[in-house]
Parts: C-alpha cells; sequence; structure tokens
C-alpha cells in the first residue's frame, strides 16, 4: 500500500511533539513550493520538511524552494514515506539524547 501524504505528515507532527518540538504547517503566501513543515527542536535545531508519499516526485519549483533554502545554509530535508519520516525521526531522538544539534 502507498502511504499517503497525510499519514506520512501526521507520523512527522506526531513524533516531533513527542519529543518536545513543534511541526509547524509552512505557508508562504507568494512563495509556492516551499516545503510542507517547518521543524523546530529543543536546543535550537530548525529543519525545512518536504513530505512525499512513497514514490512521489519533487515539482521544479519545489526544487528550486529547495535549493534556494540549502543556500542559506539552512537544512531541508526531503521524506519520502512512513519509513523515511520515521528513520528522521530517528534521528531527531538521537541528536535530542546527545544534546547536539546533529547533522
Amino acid at each position: 500500500m502507498i502511504d499517503s501524504e497525510k499519514r506520512v505528515e501526521a507520523l512527522l507532527v506526531s513524533g516531533v511533539k513527542r519529543m518536545g518540538g513543534v511541526a509547524y504547517k509552512f505557508v508562504s503566501p507568494g512563495n509556492s513550493g516551499v516545503p510542507d513543515r517547518i521543524v523546530l527542536m529543543p536546543g535550537g535545531q530548525l529543519y525545512f520538511v518536504e513530505l512525499k508519499r512513497d514514490g512521489g516526485q519533487l515539482t521544479s519549483l519545489q526544487k528550486r524552494q529547495i535549493t534556494r533554502i540549502m543556500k542559506l545554509d539552512c537544512r531541508v530535508e526531503v521524506l519520502h514515506g512512513l519509513v523515511e519520516v520515521s528513520n528522521f525521526l530517528l534521528r531527531l531522538q538521537k541528536d535530542q539524547q546527545e544534546g547536539g544539534a546533529g547533522e
């Protein structure tokens, strides 16, 4: 079964919340193609997160926006499906336990 983007997003939001962070829905009027969520974690970790269902592809506009954000030395994660979101949450948890900002 292909995971819906809605299920993928729900897993991210609930997982981040359990670790004491927030995953704000990111909407930027006049700037289509920005990532879906801004994830803020204790210790000052910040990630822009684009969520896709398994097999989902970035649009050319999303690719341009992600490149723009990354050129500003900000972290961007593109996560496909529940497995990639789960792996991202595990990395966040590890970073929290180690007290670092992670990479």
